[in-house]
């Protein structure tokens, strides 16, 4: 049976008591309504292009600090029996799966992917969809949601500021089908979030490289710098991390004060954007097929915000988003970020 392709922007309209939340059908459009008019009172027409964004937020591996080569060691977690090489462990088409009995069975798609061009979705996105800061969290994506961004991917509506660590993605969507999209996409909706990131309030932080895979690290030989006006985001255990562990999460250092200034800034809009929840939901945990953002990366979240203010990320969710982010700094960015990642997912 041939599926019927979902129209392109009918995410962004769905009556959001398809989401068993309890609204009435006539109550659908009301999540555009506050954006449109917030675009009229700010006279916003179009994203922001005058700045550079910061650099924090995307991290690229630096010269020489690679993983090396295999020397054919047998590796292993603190918690798993099993046992890979490194060459296991980066093999595109067949990432490890340290704990098969804590998460349903995988699609092929999610499992394995499909050669040459459709790698595993568990490599970067994990089995347990959580993912790394490099890649986005999976888990409380809707499957209409998921289907959209593919599309939106291969179509090129679905871009970053820095496209050599957003090709993976597009070379993906070119080659991928609908239903391997669906099924990845139902498999991970299945998933239950964990605690994946915890927020630090400081002024100052490890001294940091960016590895392979475009993960920071704290440097082996320790060292201390102030953080600036930056999130750095590093693993709880850069070993665990590089063998991608889904038992051993991450640490994000954000300065003094930003968690509250984000809760503000979300609550309120400070005069400059609109409430956070009014779109996203209560506890920022999603509505409809509007995705959650408790819990997540922040700078995965920082990252998607700056590349809509920057008009890269378009299509007919990132246009709604426009108005939403034209007047914010990259401070407000990081507080709003920072305040999103310290919420339970």
């Amino acid at each position: 049976m041939t599926e019927q392709p979902i129209v392109s922007n009918a995410w962004l309209y769905a009556p959001a008591a398809s989401a068993g939340n309890g609204m009435q059908k006539n109550e659908r459009v009301r999540l555009t309504i506050p954006i449109v008019a917030l675009a009229a009172f700010l006279g916003v027409a179009g994203p922001v292009n005058a700045q550079e964004p910061p650099a924090w937020a995307y991290p690229l591996m630096e010269e020489g600090r690679g993983r090396g080569p295999d020397d054919g060691t047998l590796l292993s977690t603190p918690d798993s029996d099993l046992e890979f090489t490194q060459t296991e462990i980066n093999d595109r088409f067949n990432p490890p799966d340290w704990y098969p009995d804590e998460h349903p069975p995988m699609p092929e798609v999610v499992a394995h992917g499909r050669p040459p061009l459709v790698r595993a979705c568990a490599q970067c996105h994990m089995p347990h969809g959580m993912g790394h800061p490099e890649s986005s969290s999976m888990v409380g994506l809707t499957v209409n949601y998921v289907v959209q961004q593919m599309r939106n991917y291969k179509s090129g509506e679905r871009r970053s500021l820095d496209d050599r660590r957003h090709n993976s993605m597009v070379e993906i969507a070119s080659d991928i089908t609908e239903h391997e999209v669906r099924e990845a996409a139902e498999y991970f909706a299945q998933l239950t979030p964990v605690k994946w990131v915890t927020v630090i309030e400081t002024d100052r932080v490890p001294e940091t490289y960016v590895g392979a895979g475009n993960m920071r690290h704290a440097e082996p030989e320790g060292g201390m710098e102030p953080i600036g006006q930056r999130i750095v985001e590093i693993p709880e255990d850069s070993h665990r991390a590089e063998l991608r562990d889904s038992h051993s999460g991450f640490i994000a250092y954000v300065p003094p004060g930003s968690v509250e200034a984000g809760r503000e800034l979300a609550a309120t809009g400070g005069g400059k954007t609109l409430q956070c929840d009014i779109c996203h939901g209560p506890d920022l945990r999603g509505l409809a097929d509007i995705p959650p953002l408790a819990g997540r990366s922040p700078i995965y979240t920082a990252r998607q915000l700056l590349d809509i203010k920057h008009g890269v990320r378009t299509g007919a969710a990132a246009a709604l988003m426009v108005p939403v982010v034209a007047n914010l700094s990259d401070e407000d960015i990081l507080n709003l970020a920072a305040y999103a990642a310290s919420l339970e997912p």
